[in-house]
């Protein structure tokens, strides 16, 4: 499996994880409205999906939750609808925290965001029942860091969904999506945006990143015990969820 996110033209993990926060900054004024244009709103559906599959979880009274990447706040709100505590949000994009903070104050939720690296998180050892990550696990410089770093927040018996893209496993299926998120989505996300190496950037992330049996796989090897995955929208999307 590869080790993480590489950027055309960027070199070092330093130097990738400070090219991606740069390009999250950029677009993070533009980047709600692209992702539901580009989605055709399915995106709403995928996140709904993933509250159905922990709402028993997200309902257990006590329950400490962390939605990782959780850039501009869509997931941590969903989630937060569902339980009766408090949902800790984090990102390293600083302007991307400021729009999930406008949102939660919009909404009167009482979320909790900090700015920090998924792979270096500020929490104590098996301090949370449930972590999540939405559509920034691809963007981590090292999956497997990722991984094992969530597996150190999470307590006995905790959970850890993510949810990404993935690759179609139907042939046609597969042709037409790459067909869009190669030529169709860079051309109107930079046109946009203002960016147009984000959009160029973020095709190419999901055409590099593992497939969903992969990541299940890698899940394991991580140390996750009872991984499972679902597809979504002809495989576009996977959902993966493991155990400590």
């Amino acid at each position: 499996m590869r080790a993480g996110t590489t950027p055309e033209g960027v070199e070092g993990d330093e130097q990738i994880s400070r090219w991606v926060r740069g390009m999250f900054d950029r677009v993070a004024p533009r980047y709600d409205l692209l992702n539901h244009l580009l989605s055709l709103n399915i995106d709403r559906l995928w996140r709904r999906r993933v509250v159905k599959r922990l709402e028993e979880r997200l309902r257990q009274p006590g329950v400490r939750v962390a939605d990782l990447c959780c850039g501009s706040g869509d997931l941590l709100l969903a989630l937060r609808k569902k339980t009766p505590s408090p949902i800790m949000g984090s990102d390293f994009s600083h302007e991307m925290l400021k729009v999930a903070a406008a949102k939660i104050r919009r909404t009167g939720s009482d979320s909790l965001l900090f700015e920090a690296d998924a792979m270096r998180l500020p929490l104590s050892d098996e301090s949370l029942d449930l972590v999540t990550a939405a559509f920034g696990f691809r963007n981590l410089v090292n999956y497997r860091a990722g991984l094992k770093e969530m597996l150190r927040v999470l307590k006995p018996g905790g959970a850890a969904a993510i949810l990404e893209f993935s690759k179609p496993p139907n042939a046609a299926v597969r042709a037409l999506y790459n067909l869009y998120s190669c030529h169709v989505l860079p051309r109107i996300g930079g046109a946009i945006s203002g960016s147009p190496d984000a959009y160029a950037y973020l095709p190419e992330s999901v055409r590099k990143f593992p497939g969903a049996q992969e990541l299940a796989g890698e899940m394991r090897r991580a140390g996750f015990r009872d991984v499972e995955f679902e597809r979504m929208t002809f495989g576009v999307v996977a959902l993966h969820v493991g155990h400590k």
